[in-house]
């Protein structure tokens, strides 16, 4: 069992290590002001520009990602499971970075924006799944959970790797199936793959389109 509670530990420290929402934060507030300047020329293509723009670098990335990571957690070989685990990766990368440049298009500087960030971080490991698992999480702040995006990316992955394996393994003493201690102990069911698929990818279209127009309706220009 301490194997397994390792591997989704391991696995909750992937949103410590994205940096995504960080590195992109200079990026944007610099072409901001670049937009700013050249809004009246007619650049109004910019926010679908950035949000495309984004999309070949951020599948390199989860590529990389993949490859290095998939054997290294000695995951089961599977065409099916390797999918999950890209899709969920890819998925997981893209809201991060889209999280970041949404930062920067509701805040009127880069400093305040840094700010926010870093509490969203928190609160994004916080209500994960990990330190505390959604089964005992207290009723009046369980919906925390379920609008937290990571919290649906360690679902994915869990969920994918482990949610169809009946293996036995001690748990507390008593013998255990894999799938049904994660079930009981994480909350985590494999039937429920197709509705954490869409959310998944719901997220950084979300985070997208909040984006797309927060930069192009709001103005924090000082004259």
């Amino acid at each position: 069992m301490q194997d397994l509670i390792n591997i989704v530990g391991s696995m909750s420290i992937f949103f410590l290590v994205l940096g995504n929402s960080s590195t992109v934060l200079p990026f944007i507030v610099t072409e901001r002001t670049v937009l700013y300047r050249e809004r009246f020329a007619g650049m109004y293509s910019y926010p679908s520009a950035q949000v495309t723009v984004e999309i070949p670098y951020i599948s390199l990335q989860a590529l990389l990602f993949v490859t290095i990571t998939y054997p290294a957690i000695n995951f089961y070989w599977s065409a099916y499971k390797m999918i999950w685990y890209s899709y969920t990766l890819f998925s997981t990368l893209l809201y991060f970075n889209y999280l970041g440049m949404m930062f920067i298009s509701l805040t009127p500087t880069f400093q305040v924006a840094s700010v926010l960030a870093g509490f969203s971080y928190t609160m994004l490991n916080l209500f994960a799944g990990f330190i505390i698992p959604e089964p005992k999480i207290p009723k009046w702040w369980v919906w925390g959970y379920w609008i937290c995006p990571t919290a649906w990316s360690l679902k994915a992955l869990i969920t994918s790797q482990y949610g169809d394996i009946n293996k036995e393994i001690s748990v507390f003493g008593e013998p255990n199936a894999i799938n049904a201690f994660f079930k009981s102990y994480y909350g985590y069911n494999h039937d429920d793959l197709g509705v954490i698929a869409i959310v998944l990818i719901s997220f950084p279209l979300v985070f997208a389109s909040v984006f797309g127009y927060t930069i192009a309706k709001l103005n924090f220009q000082r004259k």
